[in-house]
């Protein structure tokens, strides 16, 4: 039987389990490590069989009657755990894309596959297009124009795109997000 830490194998969180010595019960369903279930025992036996099989007695189900144990390596069943759970959070990033209002056709097209290859991997997209001097005061049109841009971004790629935040003005840059739908 594997020592654990008295810390780590008490209550707490929700998935913080009862193993070995902590378990409170006085009679467990237990299931072997291939799943099958070994019947109700006491948890000494249960701990017996754990120890002879030198893996750790995990109380799976506490609220269960009587308490479902299996027996595992819990250290392996943690990380696992650790692993599901990271890989079911969302791990959404923002791209950003610099540009200027007068930024060449052939420079845009770039972006705009840039910013397609981003959408397709599930990223959000922002728009940064930074103005300098005089383009400050046509600053309107330059919204319309990252709109357009945004048009011909929807019409180059099979997914829909949903924008986040409409292009707006914001001192000397226009900025928008988009993300895919």
């Amino acid at each position: 039987m594997v020592r654990r830490n008295s810390r780590s194998s008490k209550g707490g969180g929700s998935d913080s389990f009862r193993v070995n010595n902590s378990i409170r019960a006085r009679e467990v369903r237990l299931i072997d490590p291939d799943g099958e279930q070994l019947g109700i025992l006491s948890v000494e036996d249960a701990r017996e069989k754990a120890e002879a099989l030198d893996l750790d007695l995990v109380e799976v189900a506490p609220k269960a009657q009587p308490p479902v144990c299996k027996i595992m390596d819990y250290g392996k069943f943690k990380y696992q755990l650790s692993k599901k759970q990271k890989k079911a959070t969302d791990n959404v990033s923002l791209k950003t894309l610099r540009m200027r209002p007068k930024t060449d056709t052939h420079d845009l097209e770039t972006k705009l596959n840039r910013a397609a290859k981003f959408l397709q991997k599930g990223n959000q997209v922002k728009f940064v297009m930074q103005m300098r001097g005089r383009e400050r005061q046509f600053s309107n049109h330059w919204v319309e124009h990252l709109e357009e841009i945004i048009e011909q971004l929807r019409e180059q790629i099979d997914r829909d795109i949903k924008v986040v935040s409409a292009p707006e003005s914001q001192g000397w840059q226009i900025t928008a997000v988009i993300e895919p739908a």
